[in-house]
């Protein structure tokens, strides 16, 4: 009777140890998932299951001021035309980063200084990024690239800050010169030059 008690004993105590290390296996699995899940907080968007840097989602990038992502297909032509495809597609979407970019620096200075009403920051704003396009913006280059498993290649275009703020300046200056009636209204006790310095130069 006592060799079968402790036959039993040992059998439960080996179910017990096969449930533990079950709970074990588990737990890690678990754990891994999520640090899997963690590290596909960016992914290719052709490869939705491979994970990618984060600048690929629009994430900043330190020391970029102004950024866009280009994107070009795996192509015959090889990688180096494959990099002028995807950072003339970059170059376009960074004229609209630009545009934005732009707009709340002027929004910025004019509340800061109290310089125009919302109205007329609207229309200042509308005639500055008429000057941005991306055959205008001057400076730009490819700060990152990455390839996907499938073969796409993703480039990080953009201005560092002393780029943007030239620019920045140019569009405002092109845009005084040719709407002049318009940014009188712009209540500033600046000249011209000093004031899409100063504007430019708006720390976000």
């Amino acid at each position: 009777m006592l060799i079968f008690n402790g036959q039993t004993g040992t059998k439960n105590l080996a179910k017990m140890s096969v449930m533990a290390g079950l709970l074990v296996l588990l737990a890690s699995c678990g754990g891994s998932d999520a640090v899997k899940q963690a590290a596909l907080d960016c992914v290719f968007p052709d490869s939705p299951s491979v994970a990618a840097p984060g600048w690929v989602c629009d994430e900043p990038v330190e020391g970029v001021t102004v950024s866009a992502v280009g994107v070009a297909e795996k192509s015959a032509a090889g990688h180096s035309f494959m990099k002028n495809m995807a950072a003339t597609d970059a170059r376009v979407q960074l004229a609209q980063s630009m545009k934005v970019h732009v707009q709340n620096m002027v929004k910025q200075y004019a509340e800061t200084t109290g310089a125009a009403d919302s109205e007329t920051v609207d229309k200042v704003n509308t005639s500055v990024t008429k000057q941005i396009t991306d055959e205008t913006l001057v400076g730009t280059k490819i700060f990152k690239t990455r390839t996907s498993p499938k073969g796409v290649l993703y480039v990080l275009l953009g201005m560092d800050g002393s780029v943007a703020a030239a620019a920045t300046e140019n569009a405002l200056k092109t845009s005084m010169n040719n709407d002049r009636a318009l940014w009188q209204q712009f209540k500033a006790q600046k000249g011209q030059d000093e004031l899409a310095e100063s504007i430019a130069n708006m720390k976000q």
